[in-house]
């Protein structure tokens, strides 16, 4: 069944997760089977900056018993390229509408994800993307350390409600704050990012955690970034309990994620308040079942 998110009309409630799905690449690998029967009604970008990141130095994955702790560091080739080169192959990708079970034919929506330490950063990211018809909608990645601070943008109510305010007239298109649940009170900066004119939240990102390298006793970092964020099935009773914390706070639609790996775990989000579900790679098992099993989800 189709779900108005924000003012878009979607064929149904199951996203991916930002940096999840690589969908350029996946093309590569299955040709127009995927290209014919996108796996999700919105496509979400990898987390793009301004300029180009290479990344944290490797070892950059630890598997854990019930999830994975990524180092990544957001690597992407900067805001230029990715309206140059990704932004037009993306767009060719989803050309051709996906059908929702009411029969109708609803596009695929391309919510770009972005990041930046500092307003003037975010600022212009926004305003770049909202000169881009391609583009649905803009997710702001708050949980980038503000370099004054120190601390993550998205961590101190105020700070991200001044922040999102900073950034909301510069576009007309959907602003989506995705939250860190690394802070205090997450139901507070719910409240900041809508009192600053945010359209929707997003919530959980990964959790900040820490693997030691084997055999050390001196409590040495084994991934190449120090620390890195835990995803997977660990984090999903995290995620079910923020998203119904803030779902008590704001008005504004969620998108819920965190660990999904069945639909009873989607649903379980929709029950407790989020309007989408956004699953990682993790939930689409079989990428030659051309999106059956994300869509399955529901």
């Amino acid at each position: 069944m189709s779900v108005d998110f924000c003012g878009l009309t979607l064929a149904h409630q199951v996203i991916n997760g930002s940096g999840t799905f690589d969908a350029i690449a996946a093309r590569k690998a299955f040709g127009d089977e995927l290209k014919d029967s996108f796996p999700f009604a919105a496509y979400v970008s990898k987390t793009i900056t301004l300029e180009p990141r290479p990344g944290n130095p490797p070892p950059r994955l630890w598997e854990t018993p019930a999830g994975l702790i990524n180092s990544i560091g957001l690597p992407n080739r900067g805001l230029e390229a990715y309206l140059r080169d990704d932004l037009p192959e993306i767009s060719a990708m989803r050309s051709d509408p996906t059908c929702s079970a009411d029969g109708l034919a609803h596009p695929v929506a391309l919510i770009t994800n972005v990041m930046g330490s500092t307003v003037e950063e975010l600022a212009a990211l926004v305003e770049a993307c909202d000169e881009r018809s391609e583009i649905s909608a803009i997710e702001l990645n708050v949980s980038c350390p503000n370099v004054k601070t120190g601390l993550d943008i998205g961590a101190d109510p105020a700070q991200l409600e001044a922040v999102v305010a900073g950034v909301r007239g510069r576009t007309a298109k959907p602003l989506i704050v995705k939250l860190t649940p690394n802070a205090a009170d997450v139901p507070r900066c719910a409240e900041g990012a809508q009192a600053g004119g945010a359209d929707a939240v997003s919530l959980i990102n990964t959790l900040r955690a820490m693997a030691l390298a084997p055999g050390s006793s001196t409590g040495e970092p084994w991934l190449g970034g120090g620390t890195g964020g835990l995803s997977g099935a660990a984090i999903r009773p995290v995620a079910l309990a923020q998203v119904a914390a803030v779902a008590r706070r704001v008005e504004i639609p969620i998108v819920g994620m965190g660990g999904v790996q069945s639909s009873g775990d989607a649903r379980q989000l929709l029950d407790v308040g989020a309007t989408l579900v956004a699953v990682g790679t993790e939930s689409f098992r079989d990428p030659a079942a051309g999106g059956r099993v994300a869509r399955g989800l529901l």
